[in-house]
């Protein structure tokens, strides 16, 4: 136990961001805030995966925390590639896992820097661990009368207060979520159109209403009053065998190793967090009653400096960098669909990825008009050599979860 205490917390950043320190000492002082620091039972101990080639960071970056700040935690970890090199040497020395094995768990991607995490935690014997984000603030915002109202959020001790009972917690994320800018339709692209397309490359979890009213609200996610003013989780429903979570924001039980799963995405592509969803038939997993704000665009830094806008800025489908990260995401959604589908729907596979791929073909040239970025073209391109891999990464998704189990009797 570190100074007595008995509850052992870990707290998971993979990040790549400059910000990251900037947000790291908004939590901080969030959880000072909240009586955590100052709690005699709570050990707070934060672990950093840090990739340098996201955007060309330095170590200091990630590891330069201040040394007031120091003080209010338990521990840092570090994870580079260094680190996880000796780990994998460890682990092979010990006969644990090949090396081979190991690039399943510790190789590129977010995955890969959230299984170095969960990893270290558990080697560390954390009772819990929460994964946040390097673009998420302890802050929600609602739309009331027009105007952006604005509450802290303490994001942590909510986890805290449900994880105890069950496997996996997690809270509801509000501000830019959607990379779907708002777009004003014509006889260029209907609005049945751009529904056929979303249908065509999005998840189980994305309701085309829901995305209409964020789109009507400029690209905003504002929080729901109600689950602002509740003190009650609810039980996550399943849906074609997949209890639906979020990578950040998520809470995880380590008392059991045994019952804790890796993150996986096929390679190139994001979905570790609904990867990890299609694991959790026979799990407990409550969503919790705490929301981030999710900073997708990097325009509200000045939020970690106590700057509350009354209005939030509409997200408008004529921006090069907003067209482009909305190209990203579609990239990163059909990129998984065909495996997320094969696990899920194993029976409708063949005739899902033919609807897919018709729809596609009928509103992609429309896309690349309205948008004026020829490049959405791709996205047909990365479906069908995504449904040619789909058994291979379906084989290595397997393996990724064996191997894993033998680290966790390892460490049992």
């Amino acid at each position: 136990m570190t100074n007595g205490k008995n509850i052992k917390v870990g707290i998971g950043f993979a990040t790549g961001r400059k910000s990251f320190l900037n947000v790291l000492k908004t939590y901080i002082y969030s959880w000072n805030e909240s009586g955590l620091v100052e709690d005699e039972k709570v050990s707070l101990n934060l672990f950093v995966a840090y990739d340098l080639s996201y955007n060309n960071t330095r170590v200091s970056d990630f590891t330069r925390i201040h040394p007031e700040l120091m003080k209010q935690i338990d521990s840092v970890s570090f994870i580079g590639n260094k680190s996880i090199k000796e780990e994998i040497r460890c682990l092979s020395r010990e006969n644990v896992i090949e090396p081979e094995e190991a690039s399943l768990i510790f190789g590129k991607g977010y995955a890969a820097k959230r299984n170095s995490i969960l990893y270290y935690a558990i080697k560390n014997k954390m009772d819990y661990l929460v994964f946040l984000d390097d673009d998420e603030y302890p802050l929600a915002v609602t739309n009331t009368r027009k105007s952006a109202i604005w509450s802290g959020q303490h994001v942590l001790r909510i986890h805290l207060r449900h994880i105890e009972h069950t496997d996996i917690t997690h809270g509801n994320h509000c501000g830019y979520i959607s990379p779907i800018p708002h777009i004003n339709f014509n006889d260029k692209m209907t609005e049945s159109d751009f529904k056929t397309f979303i249908e065509a490359i999005s998840n189980d979890i994305i309701n085309w209403d829901k995305i209409v009213s964020v789109m009507n609200d400029g690209g905003v996610t504002y929080a729901d009053t109600g689950i602002l003013t509740s003190d009650k989780a609810v039980d996550v429903e399943e849906t074609n065998n997949t209890k639906f979570i979020s990578g950040a924001n998520l809470c995880i039980n380590l008392k059991q190793p045994k019952r804790v799963f890796p993150f996986y995405n096929p390679p190139g592509a994001r979905g570790e967090d609904t990867f990890l969803s299609t694991c959790l038939s026979d799990r407990s997993v409550l969503r919790v009653p705490c929301y981030t704000f999710h900073d997708g665009f990097s325009t509200y830094n000045n939020l970690l400096s106590g700057v509350l806008p009354t209005k939030l800025k509409f997200i408008e489908a004529e921006n090069e960098k907003i067209i482009e990260r909305f190209y990203k995401a579609c990239i990163g959604w059909i990129r998984y669909k065909p495996l997320l589908t094969y696990i899920t729907q194993p029976d409708e596979y063949e005739t899902t990825i033919k609807e897919m791929r018709e729809s596609l073909v009928e509103t992609l040239p429309k896309i690349c008009s309205y948008f004026r970025h020829p490049e959405f073209m791709n996205v047909l391109a990365e479906l069908d050599k995504y449904h040619k891999n789909t058994k291979k990464h379906y084989d290595k998704f397997e393996e990724t979860k064996l191997v894993w189990e033998k680290i966790m009797n390892h460490f049992a």
